[in-house]
C-alpha cells in the first residue's frame, strides 16, 4: 500500500524531496518513468467547450459522488500495472531472444516450433519468437546441434555462411576462419561465399580460409554432446582454444612447433587426461600455475 501511495503522489508531483529521492532509488523507478513519459504524449481529440457546457446544463442534476483519495491511487496503480503487463508481454514476444552457453557449460532449449537446440561451450544464438512459423531464422555464434521439427524451411545464419534445412538433425560450428557443418539426418543446404552444396545423412563439409573439405561421419550426433572434443587435422592453437572453452581455463603456449596437425579426441570432463594427451603428442610439459591457468613449455 505504501508503494502505491508513493506512486500516486509521484504521478501528482506531490512527493517531498526525501520521498522523491527514495522513490527514484527504487528498482521499479525507471519502469514507472518510461510509462509516465509515454502517457504524457497521449493526445485526445479537440472538443467544443460550449457544446460540452450545454450538455452538462441540460442533464438532470444529481448529488455529486465523492471518490476517496485512496481509491484514486488504487485506480492509477491498477492502470499502471496493466500497462506494465502489456509492455512486458510485448518485450517477450517482439524483442529478439538470446540463448548462451558460457565457457565450460552447455545449454539446451526449445524454439517456438519445439525444435531442440543444444549450444556448445562459448556459443550464442539470437532469434525472434514473433511470426516464427513464417520466418524460422536464427543467428549463431560458436557451435550448436539442432533437431529440427517437421515443417517449413529452417535457416541458421553465421558470420561465415548459412545453413538451410527441412526437418533434420545437424551441427554447425564457426571458429575464427573455419566453418563446419555436419548432417546427421535429412538434408541441409550450405552456403559459403559463392559456394552452395547439399549435404545428406552422414556427410560433412569444412571451409577454412576459402578451402573446402568434404568428408563422411559415422556417428549419430556430435561427439561433444557425449563430453568428447573431436578434432580433424587441427593445429595446436585451435586445439587449445577449444580446450579453453570446454574447461573454462586459460592456456599459455611456449613452443615454436605450431605446424603439426592433430586428429583425434580429447575428454571434455577430465582435464588431466586431456593435458597428458596434448603433452605426449606435441612433446610438451604442462604446468598448472593456478586452478584456471595452464602453461605448456617445450621439454
Amino acid at each position: 500500500m505504501k508503494k502505491n501511495r508513493l506512486l500516486a503522489k509521484w504521478l501528482n508531483d506531490d512527493l517531498s524531496p526525501d520521498e522523491l529521492a527514495a522513490f527514484e532509488a527504487s528498482p521499479d523507478f525507471e519502469k514507472y518513468k518510461k510509462i509516465k513519459e509515454y502517457t504524457a504524449h497521449l493526445e485526445t481529440d479537440d472538443w467544443d467547450e460550449n457544446v460540452m457546457l450545454n450538455n452538462i446544463l441540460s442533464q438532470k442534476k444529481s448529488a455529486p459522488k465523492v471518490v476517496p483519495l485512496y481509491r484514486q491511487w488504487m485506480f492509477r496503480a491498477a492502470a499502471i500495472f496493466v500497462l506494465v503487463l502489456g509492455i512486458t508481454f510485448a518485450m517477450k514476444v517482439f524483442v529478439p531472444q538470446t540463448e548462451t552457453a558460457e565457457f565450460g557449460q552447455k545449454t539446451t532449449f526449445s524454439l517456438p516450433d519445439n525444435s531442440e537446440v543444444v549450444l556448445n561451450s562459448g556459443s550464442e544464438i539470437n532469434y525472434k519468437k514473433w511470426n516464427w512459423n513464417n520466418n524460422r531464422h536464427l543467428e549463431l555464434k560458436g557451435e550448436a546441434y539442432f533437431r529440427v521439427a517437421k515443417g517449413r524451411k529452417f535457416e541458421v545464419e553465421t558470420r561465415l555462411g548459412k545453413v538451410t534445412v527441412l526437418g533434420t538433425q545437424f551441427n554447425v560450428k564457426t571458429r575464427k576462419n573455419r566453418f563446419d557443418v555436419v548432417c546427421y539426418e535429412g538434408r541441409v543446404k550450405v552456403n559459403y561465399a559463392n559456394t552452395q552444396i547439399l549435404l545428406t545423412h552422414g556427410q560433412s563439409v569444412r571451409f577454412e580460409n576459402g578451402k573446402q573439405i568434404k568428408t563422411t561421419v559415422n556417428s549419430l550426433k556430435p561427439e561433444w554432446m557425449d563430453n568428447q572434443i573431436c578434432f580433424y587435422k587441427e593445429n595446436i592453437r585451435s586445439l587449445l582454444d577449444e580446450v579453453e572453452r570446454q574447461y573454462n581455463i586459460k592456456i599459455e603456449l611456449n613452443t615454436k612447433d605450431t605446424i603439426s596437425l592433430f586428429t583425434g579426441k580429447l575428454p571434455a570432463k577430465d582435464l588431466n587426461t586431456a593435458l597428458q594427451i596434448i603433452s605426449t603428442t606435441y612433446h610438451l610439459e604442462a604446468k598448472k600455475v593456478s586452478n584456471n591457468k595452464i602453461i605448456f613449455d617445450e621439454k
